[in-house]
């Protein structure tokens, strides 16, 4: 039976060696992407060179897709680690640098008291914490646990409420492009996008940089959702990406989007992946649950061109 959608493998810890960057090749591995939020400079040079050489060595046609970290907001160091967040508990984010405890953490974005108001929900580590303001005094937001849960250092920030002005690319996406654009990767994709001149801003410094390689959009803002067919038409593919997404929206709305997203991508003959938790059972399990086999089936009859692995593959065991 001949395979018509692409796999799309993050390499990660798990699988950055050449025997198992060897192993997905072999297993179908289309596309490997580079997380360009993790690891330093020389560590994602050598680890693109190192996919090549295989690549070159098997004459397997295997893209690299170098995924830009994007303005992604986060909590600061956690002073014991990880601390755990009672409901009906007053917790403060503050953008002062300090070493976060159980009662306050430091935030990376320096406008945010600017950014929400009381009222807002504030959700933490992937959507498992919600938080809710209550008042603002700069440079400290007073929240109230709604939903708690564990939170350790550096964990995600969500505001599905607020509109956050901040720039498309930071200096270490333009740092790391230069990179990318250094080591030739076949595709770069840009995080957090929410208009279409996010994609002409990260165009020109590609272009500035003297490259021409194609860009993908994910969507994963709400912004990104309302002004879809503009990001469609200035991207040449668009991944659905649906971690961030399913916190920027509501859950449920999630489905209906990803299927809205390639139908709207089949129509204008732009490639769509569909990211996030495909098989994340497998991260810890050999086999995935039947909801996640479904899930893989279900894109797939959707019309997505490619389907990606993320934590699965990165540091799956």
């Amino acid at each position: 039976m001949t395979r018509r959608t692409k796999i799309v493998c993050t390499i990660g810890p798990a699988s950055d060696s050449e025997e198992m960057i060897t192993k997905l090749i072999a297993a179908g591995m289309n596309v490997a992407r580079i997380n360009f939020s993790h690891g330093t400079q020389e560590y994602q040079r050598e680890l693109i060179r190192r996919i090549k050489r295989i690549r070159e060595a098997l004459n397997k046609p295997v893209a690299i897709l170098q995924d830009l970290q994007g303005p992604k907001i986060r909590v600061g160091l956690i002073e014991s680690g990880v601390v755990q967040l009672q409901p009906g508990r007053e917790f403060v984010l503050t953008t002062d640098d300090v070493a976060g405890d159980g009662n306050r953490a430091s935030v990376s974005l320096k406008s945010l008291p600017h950014e929400v108001k009381a009222g807002h929900p504030i959700l933490l580590a992937d959507g498992n914490i919600e938080l809710r303001v209550e008042s603002i005094v700069p440079p400290d937001i007073y929240c109230r646990v709604i939903v708690g849960g564990q939170l350790s250092s550096h964990k995600g920030i969500n505001l599905p409420a607020s509109e956050v002005h901040v720039d498309s690319l930071t200096k270490k996406d333009r740092d790391d492009i230069l990179i990318g654009l250094e080591e030739a990767v076949d595709a770069v994709a840009l995080s957090f996008v929410r208009a279409a001149t996010d994609i002409l801003t990260c165009r020109k410094v590609i272009q500035d940089g003297g490259g021409n390689v194609p860009i993908i959009a994910k969507i994963e803002k709400h912004e990104a959702v309302d002004n879809i067919d503009s990001i469609v038409a200035a991207s040449e593919a668009i991944m659905v990406a649906r971690g961030d997404l399913g916190v920027e929206i509501d859950l449920e709305k999630v489905p209906l989007v990803q299927k809205a997203i390639i139908r709207k991508c089949n129509a204008l003959g732009k490639p769509v992946i569909t990211a996030t938790q495909m098989l994340q059972r497998m991260v810890e399990n050999p086999r995935p649950t039947r909801a996640e086999a479904n899930d893989v089936a279900n894109a797939i009859l959707d019309g997505t061109d490619a389907v990606m692995l993320s934590d699965e593959t990165a540091v799956g065991k």
